[in-house]
């Protein structure tokens, strides 16, 4: 892992995750520790509306958790109900947090590569839909990071299961004095929760 990124891990290593929030990851652990023991491949689809902030983050740092705590088999994907474009300040909050980041391409909907060690394969990252070809079409659980794409989506084809692990939008301080400040805390609470996932996991 870039030594960036492990200072960054190595930091919210020490962040208490709540009883309450515990109990909302409850149901990921068990989904992923049930794959692990069945030695299954693990794959995650994070979904919120627009596949631009929340989902990216969860996909992203679900996967460098995995690799940190050496689960292997896991596959994380994202995805929208709508496609929109990856928000650049997500790219630039990971990049300040230790990810090496190269964007592949200059469209609306551009492509990012997104590396958290130098031998790891990159995660591909842009906006789609939850059912885009590039994301699984069966034996994943889909993990709804947003309230209103858990209530737009009420089923998901091909997922074994439904997991609604929420979190509240960067986006409500776009053009703001506290915008970097705030997307900066959520990418962090998201790793911390993704840390603590991984870390309950018996490999």
């Amino acid at each position: 892992m870039f030594s960036n990124l492990k200072a960054t891990v190595n930091s919210i290593a020490k962040k208490a995750v709540s009883q309450e929030r515990q109990a909302v990851l409850q149901p990921l652990i068990d989904y992923i520790q049930l794959k692990v023991n069945d030695e299954e491949r693990i794959r995650l689809n994070f979904i919120c509306t627009h596949n631009s902030r929340r989902s990216h983050l969860s996909q992203i740092w679900a996967q460098t958790m995995a690799f940190h705590f050496g689960i292997p088999n896991v596959y994380c994907y994202s995805g929208g109900t709508e496609a929109t474009a990856l928000f650049p300040k997500v790219a630039e909050t990971l990049r300040n947090q230790g990810f090496k980041i190269q964007k592949l391409s200059e469209e609306n909907n551009p492509a990012y590569a997104v590396k958290f060690a130098d031998n790891e394969v990159a995660l591909i990252c842009f906006s789609k839909k939850f059912d885009d070809p590039f994301n699984p079409t069966s034996e994943f659980a889909a993990i709804m990071t947003c309230s209103s794409a858990d209530a737009a989506c009420p089923f998901i084809a091909g997922a074994e299961q439904r997991i609604p692990v929420r979190y509240e939008d960067p986006k409500a301080f776009d053009g703001t004095e506290l915008m970097n400040a705030k997307y900066a805390e959520r990418s962090l609470e998201i790793a911390s929760e993704m840390y603590f996932v991984f870390s309950k996991i018996k490999a």
